[in-house]
């Protein structure tokens, strides 16, 4: 697939207008509320779990992790949503030029509420119908078989491996020869534009992130400096190495952790809190609800080193291990940290490459934006997206142990497999992608 589009029937500004309509024509409101007037919710007698009365939608749990190398321990709230949900974005091909059918879809945990969606986010209690709501808008495309259809891109990926449990989505791009029915919320944008917006803060959400980080996009690339068999032999040595236990425990008995009347908090006021909210939605399958929240506290730092060999831009990816993954292990960004849960640390145990983000000269950074992450689990959850370019003397050809060079190419590559890519360096992925930025 082409990044490059020849023809943009509108511009940036009028689709940020029309965003900004349809976020007038429909009331949405989200109020804090404390944890006892959940609707639907309460906590489970015995685990003190945070259950869902039909026993669908997800749990927040208790986790207890134990990873040996190095040798780590604690506990946290954690949640546990074992469904597959599907992330689909319909694509067109209009006046010769493929575009995609985006959504302007309101979520709880946005700051600013409204944000540029896949066709299709839906869980599969949304798109069954437990909450007996309305239908799912397009659904049908990606539970379909049709001729008129074509697969572009159809993954199981992970989702925040430090805040869910197992959590996969289905990712999927459906290329459609039909006429599709037109809605206001709906909008059909070519990838260029979409990545014109991706320039912005906070438009488009991580869900459609996700997804297009898995669009068969080529990459003009000669060479890398690794093939992809050492690529896939130094991840394989990182999976393999690490040994991480993550025993599901009950959320009443999750040590340092405190539970008062509106939030679950860490004791020492760090990492994140559960909180609920109630919410009003017009725009949405069901009209009102309420449901908790994890909010962290402070803004991520998320980037990618770059760096270029024989003229190839390559990225410094980090075998990164987080409690949540299915396989342990994924690659994620060079860095991936919120800097308030490190202030107190200094010297060597301080997170390797962190202040060298935080300290970057604006001239060496090639793309910075504040994405929100997943708006219908996380309340206010933004990080700093960035590439960052370095000198060999910072990040070196052999780079530390659990650190890999690859090009976008090869990163665009392992997103057609499921457990490879974690959904923070998708992110990046998208951005270049969509052809926005040029490393």
């Amino acid at each position: 697939m082409d990044r490059t589009s020849s023809v943009d029937h509108e511009s940036t500004s009028d689709v940020l207008e029309w965003m900004e309509q349809r976020h007038r024509a429909h009331d949405f409101q989200v109020n804090r509320i404390p944890l006892a007037d959940l609707d639907g919710w309460n906590f489970e007698p015995g685990t003190g779990n945070l259950v869902h009365r039909s026993g669908r939608f997800f749990t927040v749990e208790g986790l207890h992790v134990t990873r040996e190398e190095p040798h780590q321990e604690w506990q946290q709230p954690i949640i546990k949503q074992s469904e597959v949900g599907i992330l689909g974005i319909l694509a067109k091909e209009i006046d010769g030029v493929l575009h995609f059918l985006m959504q302007a879809k309101m979520e709880p945990g946005n700051s600013n509420l409204l944000q540029l969606s896949p066709t299709v986010q839906a869980t599969r209690s949304n798109y069954t119908k437990v909450h007996k709501g309305s239908n799912v808008r397009y659904i049908d495309y990606f539970l379909s078989r049709s001729p008129a259809h074509q697969i572009l891109a159809d993954s199981l990926q992970s989702e925040h491996g430090s805040w869910f449990l197992h959590k996969v989505n289905r990712n999927m791009i459906v290329k459609t020869a039909e006429d599709v029915p037109e809605h206001e919320d709906f909008r059909w944008l070519t990838l260029g534009q979409i990545g014109q917006l991706l320039l912005a803060d906070n438009v488009v959400n991580m869900d459609a992130r996700t997804v297009l980080a898995c669009a068969p996009v080529r990459h003009e690339e000669p060479g890398a400096l690794w093939p992809d068999s050492e690529v896939l032999s130094r991840f394989s040595w990182e999976r393999a190495r690490q040994v991480v236990r993550a025993e599901r425990i009950p959320l009443a008995d999750v040590a340092g952790w405190k539970r008062g009347e509106a939030s679950i908090d860490h004791e020492e006021g760090r990492y994140f809190g559960v909180v609920a909210v109630s919410v009003a939605a017009g725009s949405r399958e069901v009209s009102g609800w309420s449901q908790p929240l994890f909010e962290p506290y402070g803004l991520g730092v998320t980037a990618f080193l770059t760096r270029s060999f024989n003229g190839v831009p390559h990225l410094l990816a980090h075998a990164r291990v987080e409690a949540g993954f299915l396989d342990t292990v994924e690659l994620a960004p060079t860095v991936q940290y919120t800097p308030e849960n490190y202030r107190h640390v200094t010297g060597p145990s301080r997170p390797p490459f962190l202040d060298l983000v935080l300290d970057a000269d604006a001239s060496r950074v090639r793309y910075e934006a504040v994405h929100s992450e997943e708006g219908g689990r996380f309340l206010n959850a933004e990080s700093r997206y960035l590439f960052v370019e370095v000198s060999e003397s910072e990040a070196p050809d052999e780079p530390p142990p659990g650190y890999l060079w690859v090009t976008p190419g090869q990163l665009t590559s392992l997103t057609r497999h499921g457990h490879y890519v974690n959904v923070q360096a998708r992110t990046l992925l998208a951005v270049l992608n969509a052809g926005c930025v040029r490393l």
